[in-house]
């Protein structure tokens, strides 16, 4: 490479460096206001919006989880984590089955083309049907009144992701394993699923925001407390505490932080998935 490409090179590597540190800022700097103004009085929060708090109100916290937070979290942990995993169970299962040289029956891509098609039916369209059937299967106002349908709509996304990692996994694996007396589910479960570590993280990490996050359906498919998750929580926070500014961000720093560690812990795992389940298929 000549000094003339070589310059173009650091120029362009320059640009994006710069361009990667401005998205980052976009991200890290309103999270870190948010936690910040968390601990700030009305007062504090108007005359100095944007620097440390003159005193730190701990009490934000506690109260913001006294109100909303604390009596929805452990429902919303609940019903994420049960949700996250049978979507990458169904889904792991599913996206093994139509993969080519694994499995093979008659109309394997249409059922593929049929799952697919769930990504193009938006949750809202749903919701009367929904409630109609969950009515009448006595489901409603239960944890599985909101489980059952983030399965469902998580699914058609989380198999088009690990179908296309599986199809960059070597076949010889299979083979040999076959020719050594393994079944299907051996295969499937001593030799797939530990391969597929990074696309499994990624579809959990997605599928998780999106339960965590999930408030129409929430707010439908639920009437009791005992069972509603963590944003009909913060609707509530912000009906009972119109003026307390403070205490209203320390309830949304405090929904938004275990996706934010969730995915800190776990980071190396999504880039690596998305990236492998993104270039085949």
């Amino acid at each position: 490479m000549n000094k003339r490409n070589k310059s173009k090179q650091m120029i362009f590597n320059g640009i994006v460096l710069l361009f990667l540190i401005f998205l980052a800022l976009m991200i890290i700097v309103p999270l870190g206001w948010m936690i910040i103004s968390g601990f700030k009085t009305n007062n504090d929060l108007f005359t100095n919006s944007f620097g440390m708090p003159r005193e730190w109100m701990v009490s934000n916290y506690k109260l913001a989880w006294q109100v909303g937070v604390g009596k929805y979290f452990f429902n919303s942990i609940f019903v994420t984590v049960v949700s996250t995993a049978l979507t990458l169970l169904v889904s792991a299962m599913a996206a093994f089955a139509l993969t080519n040289g694994r499995m093979y029956f008659k109309g394997r891509e249409l059922v593929f083309i049929f799952i697919l098609a769930g990504l193009m039916l938006a949750p809202q369209v749903s919701i009367i049907p929904l409630f109609k059937i969950l009515n009448k299967i006595h489901l409603y106002n239960t944890y599985w009144a909101m489980i059952v349908p983030y399965v469902v709509f998580r699914i058609p996304f989380a198999v088009f992701l690990m179908r296309a990692y599986f199809l960059g996994l070597p076949a010889s694996l299979d083979e040999a394993a076959y020719i050594d007396g393994c079944t299907s589910w051996g295969v499937f479960t001593r030799i797939v699923l530990p391969l597929s570590k990074p696309i499994m993280a990624s579809s959990a990490l997605l599928t998780a925001m999106y339960d965590w996050n999930e408030f129409m359906m929430a707010m439908v498919f639920t009437s009791s407390d005992s069972v509603r998750t963590i944003p009909i929580g913060m609707m509530n926070l912000t009906g009972t505490l119109r003026t307390e500014w403070g205490t209203l961000i320390a309830g949304l720093a405090m929904s938004a932080m275990p996706i934010v560690i969730v995915f800190i812990i776990f980071q190396k795992q999504f880039v690596r998935g998305i990236a492998a389940g993104g270039v085949k298929g």
